[in-house]
């Protein structure tokens, strides 16, 4: 195994981010703008050399974005803010050791890590295993197989989370097709949107039907090599395509690390590891314990300007003092596909065109800050 010394005789201290989502793009941001902390090497240890927003994959499918809209220049972003890049995915951690080790068998040593990798894919684990069935994670290698296939005569969407609820939409409506596929959700047992309003619940329903969208609660597995839910089959399916949430990677629990109940990376109110103080983590690879706080990419987009004041004022040999209180409620907007979007915001719900124009608004607007950041001298 290879080890990559990324500090001289002990006199440079090395900050190691470990992924390149939604919160770790934050902390290049403000190293970009602020300048690094003094004395400290960053390095950013990433597989993609994008970032891609899944807020605005739905959208792309209905053609409403081209494929390369919701794109993130990690790579052009990393060089704006004196960051190193190494496009390498982690396969394990060290904390005591301060070490991650690559898939390409390095071990890179830090004196501060942060994590923001992302959970892993878990459909083939909830619902068996079958050549058409894609996994919505991650999300890169889900838009990529999405766009490699052809034309589709009928798609089960696992899931009735409010992802698998907006990809059900999108697919309903896929741009560049002759005729609209037949789409079935397999929303679970625990219906559609499970957590959201009734008045949210209700009028996703009825724009689901219709759109001609069945909708069925009941789990989805393979049987026999066919899709079903309950003792229903969803047969004949061109695709299975699977929303059903992240796991915590498997070297999380591995390394020895303080974890929650199902092995996500357990951290305080300020994205501080509860076992390891020189290590952070934010996004779906993190379980605050100060309060519960759904794998969302709309925590991670808030927690990240959270995370990069912690990280400096630790790097400069401070306590971390700030914290990520998410709001009583959050704004969710989803694409319905077809030209317009629905609002939730606690008990309150919405839909129409002007809800896709504010979606779009807040999305490209996310987008924007960084590809001009990026692009800066």
């Amino acid at each position: 195994m290879m080890t990559r010394q990324n500090a001289s005789a002990g006199a440079e201290t090395v900050m190691l981010l470990v992924g390149g989502g939604h919160a770790h793009v934050a902390v290049l941001a403000d190293w970009a703008k602020r300048g690094a902390p003094a004395g400290v090497r960053t390095v950013l240890l990433t597989p993609e050399r994008h970032l891609r927003y899944s807020g605005m994959v739905p959208g792309w499918i209905a053609g409403q974005h081209a494929q390369d809209d919701g794109l993130v220049d990690l790579a052009a972003l990393a060089a704006r803010a004196g960051v190193a890049l190494v496009l390498d995915r982690c396969t394990g951690l060290d904390p005591d050791a301060q070490l991650v080790r690559t898939a390409a068998g390095e071990a890179i040593r830090f004196d501060i890590a942060s994590f923001d990798t992302g959970g892993e894919g878990q459909a083939a684990k909830l619902l068996g295993d079958d050549p058409r069935l894609i996994d919505v994670r991650p999300i890169g290698a889900f838009v990529d197989r999405l766009a490699a296939l052809g034309p589709l005569t009928r798609i089960v969407v696992v899931g009735g989370g409010a992802g698998g609820v907006e990809l059900a939409f999108a697919l309903r409506n896929r741009a560049g097709v002759s005729l609209p596929p037949e789409v079935t959700l397999a929303a679970g047992r625990a219906g559609l949107l499970p957590g959201f309003a009734p008045a949210v619940q209700a009028r996703a329903a009825q724009t689901l039907a219709r759109e001609g969208i069945v909708v069925l609660a009941a789990d989805a597995r393979f049987a026999g090599g066919a899709i079903v839910a309950g003792e229903q089959s969803l047969e004949p399916a061109d695709c299975i395509i699977a929303a059903t949430g992240s796991a915590a990677p498997a070297w999380v629990r591995a390394s020895g690390i303080a974890t929650d109940a199902v092995g996500f990376l357990a951290v305080d109110a300020h994205q501080r590891s509860t076992s390891h103080p020189h290590i952070f983590a934010a996004g779906d690879v993190a379980a605050r314990t100060d309060r519960p706080l759904a794998h969302s990419g709309v925590h991670a987009v808030f927690a990240g300007p959270v995370l990069a004041a912690n990280l400096r004022a630790v790097l400069a040999g401070e306590a971390p003092r700030r914290t990520y209180r998410p709001r009583w409620n959050n704004l969710y907007l989803m694409n319905t596909g077809d030209g317009s979007a629905i609002a939730s915001y606690g008990p309150l719900a919405a839909e129409g065109r002007w809800v896709l124009a504010l979606k779009h608004w807040i999305d490209k607007r996310w987008i924007a800050q960084y590809v001009r950041l990026a692009q800066m001298a």
